[in-house]
Parts: structure tokens; sequence; C-alpha cells
């Protein structure tokens, strides 16, 4: 790791206690913690000069009834790099928002509760994105069935042609 990671790794660790620490290669290292000790690791990171939030993302691991947060935060200084990840309850899917430290986690956020359905405290703009008059559980989640989905919302259609087949004939696979 950098000098700089190997510093601000120093600060977290005297700072908060149960702290994992995984280092993934010379620039790059996962911190996982525990979710009310996130916004302070977040800080320390942020103080240390990994003040680029590059991504906000969710894993649902369905089978432990857990989201894990995970924030990538990056340093312009020494191309550094740490993703800090946290675990929430998955049926009280809600955090709180970092708008106040990364102004651009509004739009992850809003990502987050559209695709996820997690919601975070303190942002107020959790209209969609992308997804246009959405009613079904978030298409994310592991519990989302995009085949029910599919056939729930648009007709069942009769094709008439076997499309694979006529490629073939295209593409000289086969006679027709």
């Amino acid at each position: 790791m950098t000098s700089s990671m190997n510093n601000a790794l120093e600060k977290v660790k005297n700072a908060i206690k149960n702290v994992k620490i995984i280092e993934i290669d010379e620039r790059e290292a996962k911190i996982e913690v525990e979710s009310e000790n996130t916004l302070p690791v977040l800080s320390i990171l942020k103080g240390e000069g990994y003040f680029h939030l590059s991504l906000l993302t969710a894993v649902d691991w369905m089978e432990k009834n857990e989201f894990e947060l995970i924030y990538i935060l990056y340093s312009w200084n020494d191309g550094g790099k740490f993703i800090v990840s946290t675990k929430i309850d998955r049926e009280k899917a809600e955090f709180v928002t970092v708008m106040h430290m990364w102004p651009v986690a509004r739009f992850y956020e809003r990502e987050l509760h559209e695709f996820f359905g997690i919601k975070f405290a303190g942002n107020n703009d959790m209209k969609p994105l992308f997804l246009e008059n959405w009613d079904d559980i978030p298409p994310l989640r592991k519990d989302f069935d995009p085949l029910e989905y599919s056939k729930k919302k648009f007709p069942e259609r009769e094709y008439q042609k076997d499309i694979i087949h006529e490629a073939k004939i295209i593409r000289g696979d086969i006679n027709g």
C-alpha cells in the first residue's frame, strides 16, 4: 500500500474498533465496518485525501437478509482506493445519506433506492432516475422475478418465424 493509504488506515484503526481490513493490492484496500461506524470511517478517509466518491453501490445478500453498501473512495494524490463496506438489514433497508460529504451521493442514493429499495435518511430526493411508473419490487433485488414481471406487463407473443433458423440460413450455416 502507499504511505498515504497506510497513514489513513492507522487513523481509522486508532479511531474505530472492529474494522476488518483486506489489502487487495498495493493501491486498493477494502474496509469492512459496522453500520454505525461507516460515516466516521468515510470522514477520516476523506480527511486523509480520499475525497472522491467514485461509486456507491449495493449487493443484495438475500440469504443473509442483508444489503451490503459499498462506498469507493479514490485519492487523486496517489491513485489509492478504499472500498468501504457495511451491511444493513434487508427488511429495514435504510441508511443515512452522505450527501453532506459528497453532493454526488444524491444520485447514487436515488439509484440504490430505485433498484434495491434502500432509503437514505436525509436525502429527500428519491424520485426515480430511470424507471418511470415502476410498480413492482425494485428490479435488482434478488427476489424480483423478471419473467413473472414480463408476463404481467407485456402481452404474450407468438412468433411466426424461427429467428435462429433464419439467421443460420443468412450466415450460410445451413441451406434453407
